[in-house]
């Protein structure tokens, strides 16, 4: 059986599958014009050592139900790390790219690689919120959190719209990989596209195209058979093998190729990922 789709991101997803997991929940219309999905995860360790997720984040901002208290989340520009130990879940909110400025009220810029009290958006009803995702007796947490969005939404922002359309033209196209390049196609200056990101995204545009191809780098590593990191770095835009190397191992901590040789370790027997490419 393969491995289930944790979503980009994810490394190692085969093992994440063994410690986690995870569901993703569809927001009410009116909230998926700001928020991407609801995403779950569950885990129980109980009698197991702790288990560390490691995730090359996304350029969006996240709500997060967790203990002790629910947190807003900016662009993780490095490697994020979660530690799970014991029993749990946390519900996130993955708000679409630039959506949660009209949230904010102010750049978000700011968060960037930090966490904040939601508290500090929401109020305190975000924290009695908390209470009610965490709590085992609620078995639909998405419609509470449906409820609690709705009447919070703010204005559709349509250059929140553009800039989420720029990010989905990045992700979409992982060999893109000059900011000018994509400065001109969007009839943009440098500065102007640079100014928009600190905005609306919080991460800059070289950034994001960047993370694109690391995205798809690892997607590639996890998949299984041979990695050919020659003809991969040619195909996502990098100057040669080497610099794929540097970028990669710059952002996970390991080279491609020890990557990919721990993946294929994971691999359930039997799955498509596992058969020789």
């Amino acid at each position: 059986m393969d491995s289930p789709d944790l979503g980009r991101g994810v490394l190692h997803p085969a093992r994440a599958a063994e410690a986690v997991r995870v569901e993703r929940r569809v927001p009410a219309p009116a909230v998926a014009r700001f928020v991407e999905f609801y995403w779950l995860v569950r885990w129980d360790r109980r009698g197991r050592p702790p288990y560390e997720q490691k995730v090359l984040a996304h350029p969006n901002v996240h709500l997060v139900f967790e203990a002790p208290r629910a947190r807003v989340y900016g662009v993780d520009r490095s490697l994020f790390v979660r530690r799970l130990e014991g029993a749990g879940h946390v519900l996130g909110v993955k708000f679409r790219p630039g959506a949660f400025r009209s949230f904010a009220g102010h750049p978000v810029a700011g968060l960037a690689d930090r966490s904040v009290p939601a508290a500090a958006y929401f109020g305190p009803e975000a924290d009695r919120l908390n209470e009610d995702v965490l709590g085992e007796r609620m078995r639909d947490q998405a419609a509470l959190v449906d409820a609690f969005l709705l009447p919070r939404l703010p204005a559709p922002d349509p250059v929140a719209q553009e800039v989420a359309a720029m990010v989905e033209r990045i992700t979409g196209t992982p060999d893109l990989c000059r900011v000018d390049d994509l400065a001109r196609e969007l009839g943009l200056t440098v500065r102007r596209l640079q100014r928009l990101f600190a905005e609306y995204v919080g991460a800059s545009p070289k950034w994001v195209l960047r993370r694109a191809r690391l995205h798809e780098a690892a997607e590639r590593a996890d998949a299984g058979g041979t990695l050919d990191l020659a003809a991969l770095a040619a195909e996502l835009g990098y100057a040669d093998q080497a610099h794929l190397t540097r970028d990669f191992t710059a952002a996970v901590g390991t080279s491609p190729a020890r990557y990919a040789d721990a993946a294929r370790r994971v691999m359930p027997p039997g799955s498509a990922a596992a058969r020789p490419a």
